[in-house]
Protein backbone atom coordinates (compact mmCIF):
# COMPACT_ATOMS: atom_id res chain seq x y z
CA UNK A 1 0.00 0.00 0.00
CA UNK A 2 1.18 3.27 -0.76
CA UNK A 3 0.02 6.33 1.06
CA UNK A 4 0.09 10.56 -0.53
CA UNK A 5 -1.26 13.34 1.64
CA UNK A 6 -2.33 16.25 -0.49
CA UNK A 7 -1.64 19.45 1.37
CA UNK A 8 -2.51 23.00 0.48
CA UNK A 9 -0.12 25.89 1.47
CA UNK A 10 -1.55 27.91 4.54
CA UNK A 11 -3.29 31.43 4.13
CA UNK A 12 -0.62 33.61 2.04
CA UNK A 13 -0.71 37.18 2.34
CA UNK A 14 -2.77 38.96 -0.24
CA UNK A 15 -0.99 39.46 -3.83
CA UNK A 16 -2.13 41.84 -5.97
CA UNK A 17 -0.57 44.02 -8.86
CA UNK A 18 2.89 44.44 -8.24
CA UNK A 19 3.07 41.20 -6.00
CA UNK A 20 5.59 38.79 -6.66
CA UNK A 21 3.07 35.96 -6.10
CA UNK A 22 5.88 33.09 -5.63
CA UNK A 23 7.50 35.33 -3.06
CA UNK A 24 4.48 36.01 -0.81
CA UNK A 25 4.52 34.85 2.65
CA UNK A 26 2.49 32.90 5.15
CA UNK A 27 0.18 34.88 6.40
CA UNK A 28 -0.61 35.35 10.66
CA UNK A 29 -2.84 32.54 10.44
CA UNK A 30 -1.53 30.31 8.01
CA UNK A 31 1.81 30.49 10.42
CA UNK A 32 -0.82 28.99 13.51
CA UNK A 33 -2.55 26.59 10.76
CA UNK A 34 0.58 25.13 9.40
CA UNK A 35 1.87 23.39 12.96
CA UNK A 36 -1.93 22.79 13.75
CA UNK A 37 -2.53 20.34 10.98
CA UNK A 38 1.20 18.79 11.63
CA UNK A 39 0.30 18.00 14.99
CA UNK A 40 -3.06 16.47 13.30
CA UNK A 41 -0.95 14.39 11.20
CA UNK A 42 1.06 13.28 14.15
CA UNK A 43 -1.98 12.36 16.28
CA UNK A 44 -2.93 10.51 13.40
CA UNK A 45 -0.20 9.00 12.04
CA UNK A 46 0.31 10.31 9.04
CA UNK A 47 4.01 11.22 8.53
CA UNK A 48 5.30 11.39 5.26
CA UNK A 49 8.48 9.44 4.29
CA UNK A 50 9.03 12.21 1.88
CA UNK A 51 7.64 15.63 1.26
CA UNK A 52 7.64 17.28 -2.23
CA UNK A 53 6.70 21.05 -2.19
CA UNK A 54 6.49 23.73 -4.84
CA UNK A 55 9.29 26.04 -5.06
CA UNK A 56 6.48 29.13 -4.01
CA UNK A 57 7.47 30.66 -0.12
CA UNK A 58 4.34 29.99 0.96
CA UNK A 59 4.49 26.11 0.03
CA UNK A 60 8.13 25.86 1.51
CA UNK A 61 7.10 27.75 5.22
CA UNK A 62 4.32 25.29 5.25
CA UNK A 63 5.90 22.57 4.83
CA UNK A 64 8.75 23.50 6.88
CA UNK A 65 6.02 24.38 9.84
CA UNK A 66 3.87 21.55 9.33
CA UNK A 67 6.06 19.01 9.54
CA UNK A 68 8.17 20.66 12.32
CA UNK A 69 6.23 18.36 15.22
CA UNK A 70 7.52 15.23 13.65
CA UNK A 71 9.84 13.74 15.53
CA UNK A 72 12.37 12.91 12.67
CA UNK A 73 11.35 15.32 9.62
CA UNK A 74 10.86 13.79 6.39
CA UNK A 75 13.09 14.35 3.35
CA UNK A 76 11.98 17.45 1.80
CA UNK A 77 12.81 18.34 -1.79
CA UNK A 78 11.68 21.57 -3.59
CA UNK A 79 10.01 21.11 -7.19
CA UNK A 80 9.74 23.82 -9.71
CA UNK A 81 7.17 21.85 -11.54
CA UNK A 82 4.64 21.63 -8.35
CA UNK A 83 4.17 25.40 -8.66
CA UNK A 84 0.34 26.20 -9.82
CA UNK A 85 1.17 22.58 -10.91
CA UNK A 86 -1.89 21.07 -13.17
CA UNK A 87 -3.82 17.68 -11.53
CA UNK A 88 -1.97 15.53 -14.65
CA UNK A 89 1.59 17.14 -13.97
CA UNK A 90 1.03 16.05 -9.90
CA UNK A 91 0.52 12.71 -11.05
CA UNK A 92 3.26 12.70 -13.20
CA UNK A 93 5.43 13.40 -10.57
CA UNK A 94 3.72 11.14 -8.36
CA UNK A 95 4.19 8.49 -10.17
CA UNK A 96 8.57 8.70 -10.91
CA UNK A 97 8.77 8.50 -6.69
CA UNK A 98 10.63 5.88 -5.49
CA UNK A 99 9.39 2.67 -4.68
CA UNK A 100 11.32 2.56 -1.35
CA UNK A 101 8.90 5.58 -0.06
CA UNK A 102 5.65 4.54 1.48
CA UNK A 103 3.85 7.63 2.16
CA UNK A 104 4.50 10.87 0.06
CA UNK A 105 3.27 14.03 1.12
CA UNK A 106 2.70 16.77 -1.98
CA UNK A 107 2.34 20.27 -0.48
CA UNK A 108 1.05 22.41 -3.38
CA UNK A 109 -1.52 25.08 -4.45
CA UNK A 110 -5.31 25.11 -5.81
CA UNK A 111 -6.81 24.22 -8.63
CA UNK A 112 -4.25 21.87 -8.53
CA UNK A 113 -4.57 19.81 -5.67
CA UNK A 114 -8.66 20.18 -5.26
CA UNK A 115 -8.43 18.45 -8.76
CA UNK A 116 -6.07 15.90 -8.09
CA UNK A 117 -7.48 14.61 -4.88
CA UNK A 118 -11.36 14.27 -6.99
CA UNK A 119 -9.61 12.58 -10.24
CA UNK A 120 -7.35 9.99 -8.04
CA UNK A 121 -10.02 9.17 -5.15
CA UNK A 122 -12.37 6.12 -5.88
CA UNK A 123 -16.23 6.35 -6.00
CA UNK A 124 -17.23 6.62 -1.90
CA UNK A 125 -17.50 3.35 -0.45
CA UNK A 126 -18.50 3.90 3.11
CA UNK A 127 -20.71 7.35 4.85
CA UNK A 128 -17.24 8.45 6.08
CA UNK A 129 -15.86 8.55 2.42
CA UNK A 130 -18.41 10.08 0.88
CA UNK A 131 -18.34 12.63 3.63
CA UNK A 132 -14.85 13.26 2.91
CA UNK A 133 -15.22 13.65 -1.06
CA UNK A 134 -17.98 15.34 -0.75
CA UNK A 135 -15.87 18.66 2.12
CA UNK A 136 -13.17 18.46 -1.03
CA UNK A 137 -15.83 19.15 -3.75
CA UNK A 138 -17.08 21.45 -1.51
CA UNK A 139 -13.57 23.46 -1.26
CA UNK A 140 -9.73 22.51 -0.74
CA UNK A 141 -9.56 25.71 1.29
CA UNK A 142 -5.83 26.79 2.77
CA UNK A 143 -4.07 24.31 4.68
CA UNK A 144 -6.38 21.67 4.04
CA UNK A 145 -4.81 18.13 3.94
CA UNK A 146 -6.66 15.14 1.80
CA UNK A 147 -5.04 11.45 2.46
CA UNK A 148 -5.13 8.98 -0.15
CA UNK A 149 -4.42 5.22 0.31
CA UNK A 150 -3.99 2.97 -2.99
CA UNK A 151 -3.53 -0.23 -3.08
CA UNK A 152 -0.14 -0.83 -4.90
CA UNK A 153 3.39 -1.92 -4.55
CA UNK A 154 5.14 1.20 -6.29
CA UNK A 155 3.90 4.55 -7.03
CA UNK A 156 4.09 4.18 -11.06
CA UNK A 157 1.19 1.80 -10.71
CA UNK A 158 -0.85 4.84 -9.31
CA UNK A 159 -4.32 4.96 -11.48
CA UNK A 160 -7.26 7.95 -11.38
CA UNK A 161 -10.11 6.72 -9.76
CA UNK A 162 -8.61 4.16 -7.07
CA UNK A 163 -7.40 6.12 -4.20
CA UNK A 164 -9.60 5.32 -0.85
CA UNK A 165 -9.79 8.56 0.67
CA UNK A 166 -9.21 7.91 4.24
CA UNK A 167 -9.18 11.47 5.72
CA UNK A 168 -10.15 15.24 4.77
CA UNK A 169 -9.30 17.58 7.29
CA UNK A 170 -9.46 21.50 7.13
CA UNK A 171 -8.00 23.88 9.94
CA UNK A 172 -11.36 24.99 10.81
CA UNK A 173 -11.92 21.45 11.73
CA UNK A 174 -9.12 21.31 14.59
Amino acid sequence: MKRLLLLRHAKAVPGGPGIDDHARELSERGRSDAPAIGHYMVRRGFTPDLVLSSTSRRTAETAELAFAPLKKAPVTELLEALYLAEPDAIVSIIRRVPRKQESVCIVGHNPGLEACAAMLAREPVRRKERSYFDAIEEKFPTCALAVIDFDVSQWPALRYGTGKLVDFVRPRDL
